[in-house]
């Protein structure tokens, strides 16, 4: 009987210590990967708007980005440092200086605007995925404004922006998106976060 009660207090004293080991020596969670983003479109698009609800940052008083901000953007699984570009049309003729280190693409495009406008937000796209800094990298394209009641719909802008011919083989993610519906826009920045991981297990890459 007295080996029995000494082989129990044997086993609590172990549970005991795989416990407390579990707790306090438990290291720090790893740190969350961070990637550099850039993200274009023009001016009205929404990129300001959409990037200030996803910091959690006050709706008030947003302006349209005239030159260009850093916004870190936090994830559950990582950082995206997020590079916005002023849409102005002085302004898009600089846009190429500010790619460099870019490791992913962000387009916003104002789904409801005017033909004018949605032919020149075509050519900016066309020109970014066609960029020798950015045609490798993965682009995620945001079809915002969806909940204004001349949007387009994410067949329409695919079909129109020529996107299966011009981008095939390149790694892309179309998504509607508006205000309305953060959640959306969260699920398709995970999708984004997704491509940024595969990309950097890559063998080019190792």
């Amino acid at each position: 009987m007295s080996e029995c009660i000494q082989l129990s207090f044997a086993v609590c004293r172990i549970g005991i210590y795989t416990c407390f080991r579990a707790l306090c020596c438990k290291g720090p969670p790893p740190p969350r990967p961070e990637y550099d983003l850039v993200c274009i479109g023009l001016t009205g698009s929404g990129k300001t708007s959409l990037l200030s609800q996803l910091c959690s940052e006050s709706a008030e008083n947003i302006v349209s980005t005239t030159g260009f901000s850093i916004k870190a953007v936090p994830f559950q699984n990582a950082i995206l440092n997020v590079k916005e570009l002023g849409g102005a049309d002085n302004i898009r003729k600089y846009w190429s200086r500010y790619y460099q280190g870019s490791q992913g693409v962000i387009f916003v495009l104002d789904s409801a605007s005017s033909e004018d406008d949605l032919e020149t937000a075509r050519n900016e796209l066309h020109s970014a995925l066609q960029h020798p800094q950015l045609c490798t990298l993965p682009f995620l394209i945001l079809a915002n404004h969806q909940d204004k009641p001349a949007a387009r719909s994410v067949q329409e802008i695919k079909k129109y922006f020529e996107l299966e011919p011009l981008a095939r083989g390149k790694r892309w993610i179309l998504k509607p998106c508006s205000l309305d519906d953060m959640e959306a826009v969260k699920d398709s920045f995970s999708l984004l976060i997704n491509l940024l991981e595969e990309r950097d297990f890559e063998p080019s890459r190792m």
